[in-house]
């Protein structure tokens, strides 16, 4: 679980201002920053296969795929994340100008799922990831390939919720691809 760094309330530019020379990730809730804890290798190898094979999918499409460091902001929360892997398809990136630090469109956000950040991606990352409007999917990947959760927006105010077990490949129609379970967990050990 993220640890609470600040009880004073911190103003978003000032979050900012700090992340760009801190050694140490922090995201950001309605003033209150949380400094993020390191990944475990078999979490860093899934997030690997999924950004690895996401690039692949979208080379020469005007989508990009970010990892880990690239600051996400829900600005109806007044929030700043940092997920897993996301794909923005706006313009906003195209020229991935080296002073922007912040995607604020995607939409496709991944979050692999951690013991100790688990109940945060599954409910409060959920609820504000689901505000950005620009959202079309939001998976959940479990590093022990059983139960992973992919939300897909159906409206503006409704989602289906699907349910992948160990062995099934990943639809998403985001990005038009699947996920294969076999690459999603390639050099990664599993137990069925």
């Amino acid at each position: 679980m993220p640890a609470r760094e600040s009880h004073c309330p911190v103003s978003p530019e000032d979050y900012l201002a700090g992340e760009t020379t801190s050694d140490v990730r922090h995201e950001f809730v309605d003033g209150e920053v949380f400094a993020m804890t390191g990944a475990s290798l078999r979490h860093n190898s899934v997030v690997l296969n999924l950004a690895s094979l996401l690039k692949a999918r979208l080379r020469g499409s005007p989508c990009r795929v970010f990892v880990e460091a690239v600051k996400l902001h829900v600005a109806r929360d007044n929030a700043y994340y940092y997920p897993d892997v996301m794909v923005a398809c706006s313009d906003k990136v195209q020229g991935l100008a080296s002073d922007e630090y912040v995607v604020t469109d995607p939409v496709l956000v991944i979050e692999v799922l951690s013991p100790g950040t688990e109940s945060i991606d599954r409910r409060e990352k959920l609820l504000s990831y689901r505000k950005l409007p620009s959202l079309v999917e939001y998976l959940m990947v479990s590093q022990s390939g059983h139960g992973s959760t992919l939300y897909r927006r159906t409206s503006e105010v409704s989602w289906e919720t699907f349910e992948f077990d160990f062995g099934e490949d990943m639809e998403l129609s985001s990005v038009e691809m699947s996920i294969p379970f076999t690459g999603l967990f390639e050099d990664v050990p599993l137990k069925p």
